[in-house]
């Protein structure tokens, strides 16, 4: 079984807007991000101010870090829609249920596969 190609027209032109979305928050991020000015190496900040530098970039790296995973998963949905195997279990290779594709549309896994994962 196949998705209609207008439902993946609709799921592709969402992934694909919530890809620059995404994009666009790890730019501004990395602009927040204490550690991207290059002048921070040449101050003599007091150490509180240093240790607070250092947990907002630490905060910064890790959400970069989720945001690039998603990134990923968003590229390897519309990867499966342009050859076919979107919707498609990668374990067990039934159809995901669509009602968790709507919840989550990059999913690779159907339910059942998913919970033998996380176990």
């Amino acid at each position: 079984m196949k998705f209609p190609k207008e439902i993946l027209k609709i799921v592709s032109q969402n992934l694909i807007n919530l890809r620059t979305q995404i994009q666009k928050r790890i730019a501004s991020i990395k602009l927040q991000d204490p550690f991207s000015n290059t002048d921070r190496i040449n101050d003599n900040a007091a150490s509180d101010t240093e240790a607070s530098e250092e947990s907002t970039h630490e905060r910064m790296e890790a959400l970069e870090k989720e945001l690039r995973r998603n990134l990923e998963e968003i590229n390897m949905a519309l990867a499966r829609i342009k050859n076919g195997s979107y919707g498609k279990c990668l374990n067990c290779g039934k159809m995901i249920d669509t009602d968790r594709l709507a919840v989550k549309s990059t999913a690779i896994y159907c339910v059942s596969c998913e919970r033998k994962k996380e176990k």
